[in-house]
């Protein structure tokens, strides 16, 4: 059977297939992996980093807005643990990820600090800047709808803001692509 030549954006010319690269089969095909090293990243990667760093952002924020608000600390200690927690958890999830592909924990702490540093940061910016815009969300309790629906809509727009981020920031090699070439 006779295999076409494809050209990968990474420059791997000439190989005769997806599977053809020597000591690299665990890898399968590359489709949808531009950008990890700079030039186009693609929207997919973007969504999926932005996905990523928002999964880790919710569970401390909304743990951190569940504390305070049970507490019935005020609205600035109430966001700054949240905020906190946020980054806690969002580093934590990458820092997992790459400790498992066997960095040493100092390694693994550098590489979740250039991966997500900026990602949280826009994220947080806009979430709580949106739960500040919203009329009565910060005073909203555990039990109203208002405090469940502008925390959703937070995200939301939280996500729609740094998706745009992330794919830039992978497509000059920079952000979810440094964690990349630590997966397997």
């Amino acid at each position: 059977m006779e295999h076409e030549t494809h050209d990968h954006p990474t420059g791997h010319t000439g190989h005769t297939g997806p599977r053809d690269h020597a000591g690299h089969t665990a890898h399968g095909d590359h489709a949808g992996h531009e950008g990890h090293g700079g030039g186009a990243a693609s929207w997919g990667m973007a969504v999926k980093a932005t996905l990523h760093c928002l999964t880790g952002c919710a569970v401390g924020e909304v743990l951190g807005m569940i504390i305070g608000t049970a507490l019935g600390w005020g609205n600035a200690p109430t966001m700054a643990l949240a905020i906190v927690l946020a980054f806690f958890f969002g580093y934590s999830l990458t820092l997992w990820a790459v400790k498992r592909a066997g960095l040493t924990l100092k390694a693994a702490v550098g590489v979740a600090l250039a991966a997500d540093t900026l990602s949280i940061t826009v994220m947080e910016i806009v979430d709580n800047a949106v739960l500040l815009v919203v009329p009565g969300a910060m005073d909203a309790h555990l039990s109203d709808a208002l405090f469940w629906g502008a925390l959703a809509f937070a995200f939301l727009v939280a996500f729609l803001v740094t998706t745009p981020v992330n794919k830039w920031m992978i497509g000059r090699g920079k952000g979810h692509a440094v964690v990349h070439r630590y997966h397997h």
